[in-house]
């Protein structure tokens, strides 16, 4: 008891102490609630839990508010905020929490003096860094996760039963999630890593749009052939962690099967993309726009899920009609398009107990084949032949690197 009541003193100290900085250093030097009066009421909500008396508890609460209540009051109607008062607030319930479980309340604590000190930052990130598109897109992201995805139906529909509307969302919610990521990262390091970041990112949206894009800025601009080309290569980085990340989340055996294949093609990307990120350091300025447009793209999430579930029908109805020959044939023509969707239908069949783990790995190797030609293509169209042949050996190596990767296993 002495103990956790010794919590609940420290959890009122802590965040009275920053409340106490904080108010020397307003202009006027007033404050409502220093170190004393903070330790002091967390020590009160301590002490009534403690007690265990219920109405003593919801008592000593209601004080609590009035004094806070009468402390803004007090402040000559000033526009300061809350905070101190709803942080008084925080100690009581933190010092009544700490008798029935002091690790959580210590660390709601922590958090709650974090939240406190970093006033400034947080004002100035939400004020000047975060922009109207990115909140827009953050929340679009957190009700698609939070609100959409827990009322999808989680069960089999469809043809054949292969259909899951939670998982399909959950593979749409991934992607976006994926390339808020890549724009995170281009936000907080700045435009000035150029080209290399810039692919790098774009690659977790689509790796052959991001190549096509990367060739056409090669073509307007041969300056930039070389950091054109890592950005290329390493956009088949953010394939493969895009692969691993979706095969787990639909598979753990497939990802299994797969650790060797994909662990070697990502070896390769990295390897083959530092090569030309390093040679194009100094030639490359830094792309303005790089920082520039939406976090991620709602159209290409939906879009990506369809693709899936579309071949995951088309996969389960050819492996149900000519066996794994059947499936292998569907996955090369739906890696023309996309190299995850087969690799996702693949594992969902694998899932729902339909195919076996390790028959699962020459189907997903034909489709990221498969749209190894769909990236050189599009190479040679928008970058032409010194891009393709720049681009080129490195999108072969990959390639190679998940067979290597298959034989070895």
């Amino acid at each position: 008891m002495w103990l956790r009541l010794g919590i609940a003193l420290a959890i009122g100290l802590l965040i009275g102490t920053e409340r106490e900085q904080r108010g020397d250093s307003e202009p006027d030097g007033q404050k409502v609630a220093g170190i004393r009066t903070f330790a002091l009421v967390s020590l009160l909500g301590g002490t009534a839990a403690v007690l265990g008396s219920a109405p003593l508890l919801v008592v000593a609460g209601l004080a609590v508010v009035a004094l806070a209540v009468a402390g803004y009051a007090l402040g000559g109607g000033r526009d300061r905020g809350i905070t101190t008062e709803v942080a008084l607030q925080i100690a009581y319930l933190l010092g009544a929490l700490a008798q029935k479980d002091p690790v959580l309340a210590s660390g709601l604590a922590v958090v709650v003096t974090i939240l406190l000190v970093g006033r400034t930052r947080l004002h100035d990130f939400s004020q000047r860094l975060l922009t109207e598109e990115e909140l827009h897109d953050g929340l679009l992201l957190l009700a698609a996760a939070l609100v959409v995805l827990p009322l999808a139906p989680d069960r089999a529909l469809g043809p054949y039963a292969t259909v899951n509307p939670r998982t399909l969302w959950k593979l749409a919610v991934l992607v976006m999630a994926i390339s808020s990521a890549g724009y995170v990262a281009i936000r907080i390091f700045g435009p000035k890593l150029g080209l290399p970041l810039a692919g790098l990112a774009g690659g977790f949206v689509s790796s052959t749009a991001t190549i096509g894009s990367m060739g056409a800025r090669m073509r307007a601009t041969p300056a930039l052939a070389g950091a054109a080309s890592a950005g290329a290569v390493l956009s088949t980085v953010s394939t493969i962690i895009v692969l691993v990340t979706v095969l787990g989340a639909t598979s753990m055996p497939v990802l299994r099967q797969m650790r060797w294949p994909l662990l070697l093609a990502g070896a390769a990307a990295v390897v083959y993309g530092a090569v030309f990120a390093w040679r194009a350091r100094k030639e490359a300025p830094p792309p303005r726009e790089a920082a520039s447009g939406r976090a991620f793209s709602v159209k290409t999430a939906i879009l990506f899920a369809l693709t899936v579930s579309a071949v995951m029908v088309l996969s389960a109805a050819l492996h149900a009609r000519f066996g794994r020959a059947g499936l292998v044939i569907a996955t090369l023509a739906a890696g023309l398009a996309d190299a995850h969707a087969p690799a996702i239908s693949t594992a969902a069949l694998v899932a729902s107990g339909q195919l076996e783990a390790d028959a699962a790995v020459l189907p997903i190797l034909a489709g990221v084949s498969s749209n190894t030609l769909s990236k050189l293509a599009a190479a040679l169209a928008t970058g032409g032949w010194r891009f393709a042949l720049r681009v080129g050996p490195g999108l072969l190596l990959v390639a190679g690197a998940t067979w290597l990767g298959w034989l070895l296993k």
